[in-house]
């Protein structure tokens, strides 16, 4: 490619910078093109369609603005609140008029910058701020679990005071959702149903990860008139990998962190009629001691089936009563045949070794019972039960995209 234009360009600059002594440094200034001036304040030349001093502009009202005559016109404007949220406008094709064309943020205060240019193309700029009216309808999110140390398996999960239905409302409450994870992993929100939703990664959090969970949601408007509103961040840490995997079939628990065996052990699992779920479950709470009693899982008092025991070093990984958990009862049984009514027995040693060795979050997975799959929500954490394609589906923001497709997934986008 040839360099002589440019060049003759340079040597015409310079011969015209000496012609012009040293008053001029270059091709710019005052005999230079109009968009080499400093833009001149264009406060007097747009008018701003919006409230009176002191005044909020409502939310039902589009921002407008115009250019208060023929010789200027509109060439760019920025709408930003505090928040960083981006206002979405059109101008018009004369750049006589710019309206926005996506909802304020509720309780926000908005800096405009208005890009001019006058009738000899010299730029112009007018800067502006206002704020809106508040949100008369709140959407809150609670975020759960509570801040601590978990296992690899606990999900995320957040809470909404009121129910969402649409998917462009879910989406929006999606990419209000920060989620950040040291390692970083691939995840994917996923609606329980209108008012919840969770969180997980394709495979389980990396051991010794840190895990934080923000919100973008403020004054940003989800559907139904509902603007969100500011929540506390999360943050939470994650363990070792600890897994415990009972075999139904071959009556043992083999327990593992980080991949290494550290205990097999004895039980006994539900018997015909009472199975133990199959599949994976997430540690609820450690209880040192419960009163387990038949009347609370639907067996009527004094039947054949009834109990009512004393149970100590309990872990429970549903909420409708299954635990591990010591059950000196059938020590004769562990390791031989399937006797409980549902929960994972062992003995009051091995009950109270496992206690100290897991915490919440950590996988208990049941194999090879004849009883029903762990559901996936409903009755604890069943998240890990459905698929990577599975989970996906459920979030309003990849259900339907291919994987990787979605870069800004949980970035803040308002309706």
């Amino acid at each position: 490619m040839s360099h002589i234009p440019s060049l003759r360009i340079a040597l015409s600059c310079s011969l015209l910078a000496v012609a012009a002594g040293t008053g001029l440094a270059g091709c710019g200034g005052p005999d230079g093109h109009p968009l080499s001036a400093r833009p001149y304040d264009a406060a007097r030349q747009v008018a701003f369609d919006g409230p009176g001093e002191g005044r909020e502009l409502p939310l039902d009202k589009p921002l407008a603005l115009r250019a208060e005559n023929g010789d200027t016109r509109i060439t760019d404007v920025t709408a930003v609140d505090e928040a960083g949220h981006h206002l979405a406008g059109e101008l018009s094709a004369d750049g006589g008029r710019w309206r926005s064309t996506g909802p304020l943020a509720a309780g926000a205060r908005y800096t405009v910058r208005v890009a001019t240019e006058n009738a000899d193309g010299a730029p112009g700029v007018r800067t502006l701020t206002f704020r809106t009216a508040p949100a008369k309808k709140l959407l809150k999110v609670d975020f759960g679990p509570e801040a601590g140390k978990y296992g690899v398996g606990q999900p995320l999960t957040a809470t909404l005071s009121a129910p969402v239905p649409t998917k462009d409302g879910r989406a929006a409450v999606e990419r209000a959702l920060k989620v950040r994870s040291t390692p970083s992993v691939t995840g994917a929100w996923h609606w329980v149903d209108d008012r919840e939703l969770h969180f997980r990664p394709r495979e389980y959090w990396p051991a010794g990860a840190t895990v934080t969970l923000t919100s973008n949601l403020a004054g940003l408007h989800v559907g139904g008139g509902f603007y969100g509103t500011a929540t506390a961040p999360l943050r939470i840490d994650i363990g070792d990998r600890v897994e415990a995997v009972t075999d139904a079939a071959a009556h043992q628990m083999v327990v593992k962190r980080n991949g290494e065996v550290i205990n097999t052990i004895p039980v006994t699992t539900g018997k015909p009629g009472f199975a133990t779920r199959n599949g994976v479950k997430v540690v609820l709470e450690k209880q040192a001691f419960v009163r387990m009693r038949s009347t609370t899982v639907g067996i009527a008092e004094g039947s054949s089936e009834s109990y009512d025991l004393p149970v100590h070093y309990a872990t429970r990984v549903t909420w409708s009563g299954e635990y591990v958990h010591a059950a000196p009862w059938s020590v004769g049984s562990q390791g031989y045949a399937n006797v409980s009514h549902g929960c994972v027995g062992m003995s009051t040693s091995d009950a109270a070794w496992f206690f100290g060795n897991i915490r919440r979050g950590d996988i208990v997975r049941v194999v090879n019972s004849q009883g029903e799959e762990m559901t996936p929500f409903g009755n604890g954490f069943g998240d890990w039960n459905l698929s990577w394609d599975r989970w996906r589906r459920g979030s309003a923001v990849h259900a339907g995209t291919r994987e990787g497709a979605d870069p800004a997934r949980l970035r803040p986008r308002p309706l």
